[in-house]
């Protein structure tokens, strides 16, 4: 077994738009409705949208490699990118997506150490993520990472008012 995390480029911009529209819609598609996944879809991984974040100085995206298979990305944002107002000394993990086939292997778990190692570098003392609130996997995940449940914050699925979770952990 081979992992491998490489930083992406606006060269990968396809690809990570193929990524996120195949993981968001298994993950999501049958707790909502079709409109409401398509109008997010739509919004989040239009080609234009992922080449301004993959542009953005304060967002990276990383992908993962599975056996030289490109499995899932991170992005992680600082300072005025993240999606709430957390401040300069926090590192936001804005997305953990591996694709359904490449689940079960510790992928999350290395992207998460990806996300510590440039809080590290960058003195972040904080790391944080929104997770939806009916997302039990993820949270029983960040849990076992570390992350403990700090707020909510709203999040719109197409039209419908959906809650996250605002999780958090303390570097040391």
């Amino acid at each position: 077994m081979t992992i491998i995390i490489k930083k992406c480029t606006l060269e990968d911009s396809r690809q990570l738009q193929e990524i996120g529209y195949e993981t968001f819609n298994e993950t999501f598609k049958d707790q909502n409705s079709p409109g409401n996944i398509n109008a997010y879809l739509e919004r989040a991984f239009n080609l234009e949208q992922i080449e301004k974040e993959l542009s953005n100085k304060f967002s990276q995206f990383f992908f993962v490699y599975f056996n030289n298979e490109v499995a899932g990305y991170l992005k992680v944002n600082t300072n005025d990118e993240q999606s709430e107002e957390m401040g300069d000394e926090s590192l936001e993990i804005e997305r953990i997506y591996i694709k359904s086939k490449f689940q079960k292997h510790g992928l999350g778990k290395y992207l998460l150490n990806q996300a510590k190692d440039i809080a590290v570098e960058s003195n972040k003392k904080k790391l944080w993520l929104g997770v939806w609130e009916k997302n039990e996997n993820a949270i029983a995940f960040y849990e076992k990472m570390g992350f403990v449940q700090t707020g909510t914050h709203t999040f719109y699925m197409g039209d419908e008012r959906q809650i996250d979770f605002i999780m958090s952990k303390i570097m040391i």
